[in-house]
């Protein structure tokens, strides 16, 4: 007679037991302040299930998720239309997880989300910066009369932060009143690509200071990327990306991530849920070289 297993789908090699895991992944399906084409909710559990279409190894880098110390704790069941409660949730998540002295790495959802993180890193690292990529700059103060919206979270970081400590890159759309508070010292952008990525990596790295790393994937241009909320023409190649995300995650001091804005149900080729599996792939491993190769750090 045959046993009966238990089957916990999770994303591709990240499977280690959360003891002994250096990075922890974890959903955050919530998509209640989506201004155009809803859908987030649905990225993280696309993103496991579309995983076994990959390998483990990247030939990139030479390394393998099967040697990498990642444990996926799946998605959190959060309250749909209650944006301050399922914040409230995954602040408490990453915090544990960096209690833990582990690095959290948030999938999302729409980028409101990642404010929960932010809250709970910058209660753990007082001198945080925020390295942001994305096609739209976020920063409103309020939208449609709300200020907690996917449109207003690096606004919402600011809040907690302040001055000079978001560096912003992609950046092609937004209110010219948010242009106009950025260029008054509030944030840095760097519009349309990520150049001036390098010399920021540079700054932070030398000042020593730890860094959270949030991607929107509209970042991309929707000829890449078409399954996103608010897709926006101009964009950077994959390619550009995965460059800039491992320069950035292995050149910074990164405590937190997130990839956010995967509307897997806008694209029925599946061609936008993979290319954010790669991504993801990389960025893992990239973050766990420092452990599999030693000698090379």
């Amino acid at each position: 007679m045959l046993k009966r297993t238990l089957n916990v789908e999770t994303f591709l090699g990240c499977d280690k037991a959360y003891e002994t895991s250096r990075i922890v992944l974890y959903g955050a399906p919530f998509d209640s302040t989506t201004s155009y084409r809803p859908g987030t909710r649905f990225a993280s559990r696309a993103m496991r299930a579309e995983s076994y279409g990959l390998e483990t190894y990247s030939p990139y880098q030479d390394l393998d998720l099967e040697d990498a110390a990642v444990f996926d704790g799946g998605d959190l069941e959060l309250p749909f239309g209650a944006p301050e409660q399922a914040l409230a949730m995954l602040q408490q998540q990453a915090a544990e997880i960096l209690a833990d002295h582990k690095l959290p790495f948030m999938l999302g959802g729409e980028h409101l989300v990642s404010l929960a993180p932010i809250r709970a890193v910058a209660e753990h690292y007082s001198d945080l910066h925020i390295i942001h990529f994305d096609a739209h700059t976020d920063l409103r103060d309020e939208y449609l009369g709300v200020g907690l919206s996917h449109a207003s979270v690096m606004r919402r970081a600011w809040d907690i932060l302040g001055d000079g400590r978001i560096h912003q890159f992609g950046i092609r759309s937004g209110e010219r009143a948010e242009w106009q508070w950025s260029a008054e010292g509030h944030t840095e952008i760097h519009k349309f690509d990520f150049t001036g990525l390098d010399n920021t990596i540079a700054r932070l790295r030398e000042r020593k200071v730890p860094v959270y790393f949030t991607i929107d994937l509209d970042v991309l241009d929707p000829s890449v990327f078409p399954g996103t909320g608010t897709p926006e023409a101009g964009g950077v190649t994959f390619q550009q990306l995965l460059s800039a995300a491992l320069r950035v995650c292995s050149g910074a001091n990164v405590v937190g991530c997130d990839l956010v804005e995967l509307s897997p149900q806008l694209d029925a080729s599946g061609a936008s849920t993979a290319v954010a599996l790669k991504l993801l792939r990389e960025m893992l491993l990239c973050l766990e070289r420092p452990f599999l190769c030693p000698q090379l750090v």
